[in-house]
């Protein structure tokens, strides 16, 4: 089952007035272009964590000799 959520969200006027142009361009309602960007945003903020997680290990100690050094304090 599809989960939904209304939001009362304050937008200023500029803003709105450039929804309503890029909707009347675009041919989607402003509620389409809201999820599209709330869609980017939470694309891209997966992305960066994969992004800045990516290399971690890179330059530094060998994966099986940092575990049995950490076994080895058992």
């Amino acid at each position: 089952m599809e989960m939904k959520m209304r939001a009362l969200v304050d937008i200023p006027d500029d803003m709105v007035e450039k929804l309503n142009a890029l909707s009347r361009e675009r041919g989607v309602s402003r509620a389409s272009l809201i999820r599209a960007a709330l869609s980017r945003l939470v694309d891209e903020a997966q992305t960066s964590d994969v992004d800045a997680a990516f290399g971690l290990w890179r330059g530094g100690e060998d994966g099986l000799a940092y575990q049995e050094r950490m076994r080895s304090e058992w």
